[in-house]
């Protein structure tokens, strides 16, 4: 057990610990994708309730949210100890030499502050939609019989206003240079390079680094230019 945590808490294990997580919240980042655009799908609301309820009383699921908390905070603690391990091995930075951003992206390079605007776009987030939808005091509709929270109407009053729907977008920006450096840098991590396969996954890093910001950024987008109080 103790060669395990030593493997763990290594550089190497820690990097190994990034790609994981961060793989499995591109994941989670599609399915949360697939149920939000229920609230584009013109029907009042009912089928983003719906999913909603779904989402918050199924025991699987409630089970498998706890972990993705766990795993945002696994993610978010790891690459800060990463970083502080990179600054203290170099206390000195290097001075940048001609040429020398080309042999690295920009999204490498700064990955620490994306996260850290990613990590407040997630707070205030959270506070707006996840808070309000366990704590808060959200009216409730009838489908059928049955009482759900109505989320939705939240939803929509939050992207009526223009400077969330600005916030919310700009940070999906960041989420995508975001995803187009850690998507292709965990398949790196854990060893899966070949010259056949490599730039499949570099592709595949593009497309889900432009789809799924786009996906999200949308959805405010849409609602806002929907409202009826122009």
């Amino acid at each position: 057990m103790k060669w395990l945590v030593n493997m763990l808490t290594s550089t190497i294990g820690r990097k190994l610990i990034m790609a994981l997580t961060g793989l499995f919240l591109i994941l989670f980042l599609v399915v949360h994708l697939s149920g939000n655009l229920q609230l584009i799908k013109g029907d009042g609301g009912r089928a983003f309730n719906l999913y909603a309820e779904f989402m918050t009383t199924f025991p699987l699921i409630k089970v498998i949210s706890i972990g993705n908390f766990f795993f945002i905070l696994l993610h978010i603690y790891t690459s800060a100890v990463l970083t502080q391990r990179n600054r203290a091995a170099r206390p000195v930075q290097y001075a940048y030499l001609a040429g020398q951003s080309t042999n690295s992206s920009w999204a490498s390079r700064n990955m620490g502050v994306l996260g850290t605007i990613i990590l407040v776009f997630l707070i205030v987030h959270l506070r707006g939609f996840w808070y309000e939808m366990h704590f808060g005091s959200i009216p409730t509709q009838n489908y059928d019989g049955k009482e759900v929270k109505d989320l939705y109407t939240v939803v929509k009053a939050t992207y009526a206003q223009w400077w969330y729907v600005a916030f919310y977008v700009i940070s999906m920006i960041f989420v995508g240079f975001h995803l187009l450096h850690g998507f292709s840098s965990a398949f790196q991590t854990l060893g899966l390079n070949h010259k056949k396969y490599t730039p499949l996954i570099k592709g595949l890093g593009y497309a889900i680094a432009v789809l799924i910001p786009l996906g999200f950024a949308i959805i405010p987008i849409v609602m806002f230019f929907q409202r009826t109080d122009w």
